[in-house]
């Protein structure tokens, strides 16, 4: 089976040459996939970078992606695209040498329309350790199949994903009204298509998560912000737990109002309506608290706090995105109505 890996890129030169090497000491025969790079306009040397991989392997291409943004490249890349089965790769990963036998392998033994692994994140550094450790966390990402590394059977959607070519003209391509959970909606498609996900932890391979907590914030923020358009264009392509931090911030900050409301009322102790806040917060400062300790029993101590930033970061940075997005969803609703 003749395989064709989609990767979009943009100013990717810290990462592209170990993804690159990865993909290239495959086991999967070089002569049986191509990989097309889909740049959207890098200015940092990752074209140069993939110039000089090009001129010594003739199965790597560099296409062009004007619109910059991740579904645009991935269709770029799919019309391109020569093989049976479209592997979709992110260029912040890099992949364990059986990756595109196991894609082939379960794609065939299953017959799914879209096969892959879980998103096995992997830090740089103390802080980039610490949030790779959330990660993991049921109370940091709340434990998707895709996130666990341990589940295998149906599910809802995949890190990047194998796809059968002939999905695309069942279903359709990325919806590229969407900056983020592009991969999430059309994974949804296809399932209400009657289609079916597959997720197996022998497709192994791991990203490089944020190693910041400013990264970690900017990161979660849109992603809680995308929750909301994404649900705008497709009631079902996410699930209750892309909605826990809108709902723990909307109430960490109605029961604040309330306390503050209370403390300026004449003749009345303000302190009765501390109790909502105090509920809110501190039932979260327990659980964190308590995962916090968890992890760092295992790794190492000095996790222990910095672990309580890390998910104070992840959650409230994650909920406020979504709060935003309440308030923004009409109007970009109207603009991508254009």
């Amino acid at each position: 089976m003749f395989v064709s890996i989609v990767i979009p890129i943009l100013n990717e030169r810290l990462y592209i040459e170990k993804c690159l090497n990865s993909i290239l000491e495959q086991e999967y025969p070089p002569d049986k996939f191509e990989i097309l790079l889909v740049d959207g306009g890098s200015t940092d040397g990752t074209r140069e970078i993939i110039n000089q991989y090009m001129q010594k392997y003739k199965n790597i291409k560099l296409l062009d992606n004007p619109k910059r943004i991740v579904p645009c490249a991935m269709n770029i890349g799919i019309r391109k695209a020569s093989g049976q089965l479209i592997v979709r790769m992110d260029a912040h990963a890099d992949y364990s040498p059986d990756y595109l036998s196991k894609c082939v392998q379960w794609s065939q033994k299953t017959g799914a329309d879209n096969v892959g692994g879980p998103a096995l994140a992997r830090g740089k550094g103390f802080w980039g350790k610490a949030i790779e450790y959330a990660h993991y966390s049921a109370f940091g990402l709340g434990g998707a199949d895709f996130r666990t590394g341990k589940y295998e059977g149906e599910t809802d959607t995949v890190f990047g994903g194998a796809f059968r070519r002939e999905v695309f003209d069942h279903v359709g391509f990325y919806n590229e009204h969407l900056v983020r959970n592009q991969d999430i909606e059309l994974n949804s498609r296809i399932t209400t298509a009657g289609g079916k996900i597959f997720i197996t932890p022998e497709i192994r391979s791991t990203y490089y998560c944020r190693s910041n907590l400013k990264d970690l914030w900017r990161q979660n923020y849109q992603n809680g912000l995308w929750n909301i358009y994404t649900s705008y264009i497709s009631k079902s392509a996410l699930s209750l737990r892309h909605f826990v931090p809108l709902f723990f911030v909307g109430g960490l900050l109605l029961s604040f109002l309330i306390l503050v409301l209370g403390l300026t009322m004449p003749n009345v102790s303000g302190w009765y309506f501390a109790l909502p806040f105090v509920l809110c917060a501190g039932s979260y400062f327990t659980a964190a608290t308590m995962f916090s300790l968890q992890i760092s029993w295992k790794n190492g101590i000095q996790y222990l706090l910095p672990l309580l930033a890390v998910f104070a970061t992840l959650h409230i940075s994650y909920g406020w995105g979504s709060i935003k997005g309440l308030f923004t969803v009409k109007q970009w609703a109207r603009e991508n109505a254009a």
